[in-house]
């Protein structure tokens, strides 16, 4: 039990700070916006830490099943933080965006950043990496239909008939996931995975993390992630009060909270992916960055599209025209850069650009 403490002393950690600011969650918020602001920030850095833990189990167990169940089990647990972050902070606050911000500033993190920082550092080191480009089509597509969906056609519904079009939404997620997941798991396995000809020694020494894996009981990275999800839950609902104190009133983008959610959950997919296209494993990056966007859409729309139902408070869910611009132009590049089999430094350099732009745009509050 001492040395499970020890290995997830940063899960301790967050434990600590979760007991620390529900004693002190009063004195912080009456300590006014600058105490607001930095406690928030604490508590960012902390649910990225303990993110961090939860993402390391994610990939023990996803090395002890492989792909495509790997991938499926390291994108839902951060989708998972993800929908549960937002819909805590959904209850405090009125913005009626923010879903539809989040996933938005999700999917540019997730194809257009750790995709495009991967498929960089990765091609510079390594020139061409390979990979599946069945994958690449399938989630390609699939995730076009899903924003088409539920994030383009919105703008064209009455909103007095919002309910109809939502429950409508809510079917078709789960039926595109429903066939995306049997095909995954199913006859089509093979389109999610890649035989690689021979193995690179892992960047900077030490046991390769299916070596890792090996040594880390199952039972023992559930329990780990389910405790971890819940701490995480109970800091967020901290940070989002915090949050809310500290960026009233100072003019602060309006998608800030959302870029925030974005970030929590794509912080441990970045270590992963970047450590598999530096170890040359590009099919690994595909799947995490592409099958995170697809995640992020696919189930959180439905999730949240019900929470509106329940309540009776629709959201915003179709995107602005400089959003649809972005986004078209993100799954236009991804169609052209991953149709071939390989990336290179020059395709990932696209994608970063487009990230960039999407940082920038958003400090614009565009």
């Amino acid at each position: 039990m001492l040395r499970l403490l020890k290995q997830e002393r940063l899960l301790v950690l967050a434990f600590a700070v979760c007991l620390v600011a529900y004693v002190t969650e009063h004195a912080v918020l009456e300590g006014g916006q600058l105490v607001s602001a930095i406690a928030a920030a604490a508590l960012v850095v902390v649910i990225i830490l303990a993110s961090t833990r939860v993402a390391y189990h994610a990939e023990v167990l996803a090395h002890k099943v492989g792909d495509p169940y790997g991938t499926m089990i390291l994108t839902l647990s951060a989708v998972a933080v993800e929908v549960l972050i937002l819909a805590i902070m959904m209850s405090s606050t009125s913005s009626p965006t923010l879903v539809r911000d989040t996933i938005y500033s999700a999917v540019m993190l997730d194809i257009n950043g750790i995709l495009g920082l991967a498929a960089l550092l990765g091609g510079l080191r390594h020139g061409e990496q390979d990979y599946n480009d069945d994958s690449s089509r399938t989630y390609s597509v699939m995730i076009l239909t899903a924003m088409g969906i539920s994030m383009l056609v919105p703008e064209f519904i009455p909103a007095a008939k919002w309910h109809y079009y939502s429950a409508f939404t809510i079917c078709a997620m789960i039926a595109l996931y429903a066939v995306f997941l049997k095909m995954q798991v199913g006859p089509h396995s093979y389109f999610f995975s890649y035989t690689y000809p021979r193995t690179r020694p892992a960047v900077g020494g030490g046991p390769p993390p299916e070596k890792e894996a090996e040594q880390e009981p199952a039972a023992v990275s559930i329990g780990v992630i389910l405790v971890g999800v819940l701490i995480i839950g109970f800091l967020a609902e901290f940070m989002s009060a915090f949050l809310n104190t500290g960026l009233e009133g100072t003019g602060a983008p309006p998608a800030l909270m959302a870029v925030v959610v974005a970030a929590i959950s794509a912080a441990p997919e970045i270590m992963t992916a970047l450590r598999a296209a530096l170890r040359n494993r590009m099919q690994s990056v595909v799947n995490i960055a592409l099958g995170a966007s697809l995640s992020t859409v696919i189930l959180t729309v439905p999730i949240m599209e019900a929470i509106a139902l329940y309540s009776g408070q629709p959201f915003i869910m179709a995107m602005s025209p400089v959003q649809t611009v972005m986004v078209a132009i993100t799954l236009v590049v991804a169609a052209i850069n991953l149709n071939d089999g390989q990336t290179n430094a020059i395709e990932g350099m696209t994608h970063f650009v487009l990230f960039a732009t999407f940082v920038m745009l958003t400090m614009l509050g565009l």
